[in-house]
């Protein structure tokens, strides 16, 4: 993977948010020594790509998306399906790392539950996730966009399933939908927004606008299955 000065300066040279920048650093580090990620909702993000994940694998279940991410070749491999039937697709240990960003919010707590559970058996080393802090209304543009969010999680909860969480995006009370800045001038606001996240956010996720948690799973070895293609 590209090294953190490296990153930074491409990132605020395609016109990245700092904010964003700092999610994607984060982000970084936490797939370091990963080399087979699993992009679960990838959507037609390219993400994956600029951060110089060796081998990246997408699943998104819009189909526009999913033509947009083929067409943009934003991952190695592409699976077009339900991100809560992941299990039917992939084999245990066949990833190094899962990750879902913005994607757990969009499901119930039920099956959100369900996605953590099978992304921690299809993962060897890391799973990841990104979200909002908290439950923040979201609506969909379209019938089938799949933006609505369904669930909310707490820091506090992620930490009780493992995972050790910290905050993104400046403070909870700036951002709306899609993590937009609420307030404006959004330059200002938007730099307000960076510096908090220095030298606040990071260590108080309960009042940041989203989270970042990460797993290391425990027993990685427990796994023997090192497949890196779909099971299907």
């Amino acid at each position: 993977m590209l090294n953190p000065i490296s990153l930074a300066f491409k990132l605020l040279t395609l016109g990245e948010d700092p904010n964003q920048v700092l999610v994607k650093l984060a982000l970084r580090k936490a797939l370091l020594g990963c080399e087979s990620v699993l992009d679960v909702g990838c959507g037609s993000s390219m993400t994956m790509r600029h951060l110089g994940v060796p081998k990246p694998f997408g699943v998104e279940g819009y189909a526009p998306a999913c033509a947009e991410a083929r067409a943009k070749n934003s991952h190695d491999q592409l699976v077009q399906c339900d991100v809560r039937e992941l299990s039917s697709h992939f084999e245990p240990g066949q990833f190094d790392a899962c990750i879902a960003l913005d994607v757990i919010e969009h499901l119930t707590k039920q099956d959100g539950l369900k996605l953590m559970e099978d992304m921690e058996k299809i993962a060897k080393k890391r799973v990841v996730f990104f979200t909002p802090s908290g439950f923040l209304p979201q609506h969909h543009t379209s019938n089938d966009d799949l933006q609505e969010h369904l669930s909310g999680w707490e820091p506090t909860e992620m930490e009780s399933h493992g995972y050790r969480v910290i905050g993104l995006l400046g403070p909870k009370n700036w951002r709306g939908e899609y993590h937009r800045l609420k307030r404006r001038p959004a330059i200002f606001w938007g730099m307000a927004s960076f510096i908090v996240q220095c030298l606040v956010s990071q260590r108080h996720p309960a009042s940041a606008a989203a989270i970042l948690c990460v797993k290391q799973l425990t027993n990685p070895g427990a796994l023997k299955k090192n497949h890196q293609q779909p099971a299907r």
